[in-house]
């Protein structure tokens, strides 16, 4: 967990967040970014909203990494819209600083794939969000949730699982 100063409120658990921060890290994809102006409030501080596209591009690189372009899962007739997303902001990153944002798939169950990530400084010693994302896969034709995923996918993904 983060440390926190005894003036900041204590949130309270949140289970799907503490699987998440207590969980060994390992298998991570690592994806850099640098706070940009266009990330930040009038103040400097990033915005809330600004750490979830970050997720989603560390996702969507990371299984570009392993062979899936986005690009084809659409050509494949398959969406993964998020149906569940649980957030805890630990600390806030401000213009200019540097951040990785981690993640990796945790599993797949049918067709839920669930997602966990983790926004740190370069040298890890600073942790500034943990969270965990679940996409169903989507027949985009008929808008509908697919009964399997397809199977070139399922296979890339098995590259990727950390648990089966």
């Amino acid at each position: 967990m983060s440390e926190e100063t005894p003036n900041q409120p204590q949130l309270p658990p949140i289970s799907a967040i503490d699987r998440v921060t207590t969980a060994e890290f390992d298998n991570w994809f690592e994806y850099p970014v640098r706070v940009q102006p266009h990330h930040t409030d009038y103040g400097g501080i990033v915005w809330h909203g600004t750490y979830l596209t970050w997720m989603e591009e560390a996702r969507v690189e990371c299984l570009r990494s392993i062979g899936i372009d986005f690009a084809d899962l659409v050509a494949l007739g398959c969406d993964l819209p998020v149906v569940e997303l649980s957030v805890r902001y630990h600390r806030s990153l401000q213009l200019g600083m540097m951040a990785v944002i981690k993640t990796r798939m945790a599993e797949v169950t049918g067709v839920r794939i669930n997602w966990d990530y983790k926004i740190v400084s370069p040298d890890e010693q600073q942790l500034y969000l943990t969270a965990q994302v679940t996409l169903v896969a989507l027949d985009r034709e008929r808008g509908k949730i697919m009964r399997q995923l397809p199977p070139t996918f399922k296979a890339a993904l098995a590259k990727i699982t950390t648990s089966n």
